[in-house]
Order: structure tokens, then C-alpha cells, then sequence
């Protein structure tokens, strides 16, 4: 599963993708052939890959162009 998603239904008018209608979990385990294990195993690689950008990024960014954000590296909630 290492090629981008495609979801199934573009938009006519629009010539993009609607996901109004799309299944997302539905889509990515039949990207993945069904194969559940490998689904969760490359979610865990995004998260973690998606956590070291932001850890990098927070570290470049200067504090003024943030106004004193500070990002969160786990969902809370």
C-alpha cells in the first residue's frame, strides 16, 4: 500500500473527488487487499512519520509567527 489513495467517485462538474459518500476505512483496507494487520501497520507509520514533521516543524517555526502555539503530538479527546 505504498501508492496514494484514490477514492472511487469524482465529482462530474468539479473534475475532483467527493468523499461525502466514501467510505475512508472501507477504502484503505480494500487498497491493502483486505489485509487488516497491514492496514493498522502503515496508519502507525503515517502517525508516527506525520509526528516527526510536526516535531520538526515546531522546532523551525519562530515563536512570533506562532503567537505562542505549541503544537500537540497526541489527539486529546
Amino acid at each position: 500500500m505504498s501508492h496514494q489513495l484514490a477514492l472511487d467517485n469524482l465529482d462530474a462538474k468539479t473534475d475532483t473527488q467527493s468523499t461525502e459518500s466514501v467510505d475512508l476505512a472501507a477504502s484503505v483496507l480494500a487498497a491493502a487487499d483486505g489485509d487488516a494487520l497491514t492496514v493498522i501497520r502503515n496508519l502507525l507509520a503515517d502517525a508516527d512519520f506525520l509526528r516527526d514533521q510536526l516535531w520538526i516543524a515546531s522546532n523551525l517555526m519562530s515563536k512570533g509567527i506562532a503567537r505562542g502555539w505549541k503544537p500537540k503530538y497526541e489527539r486529546v479527546g
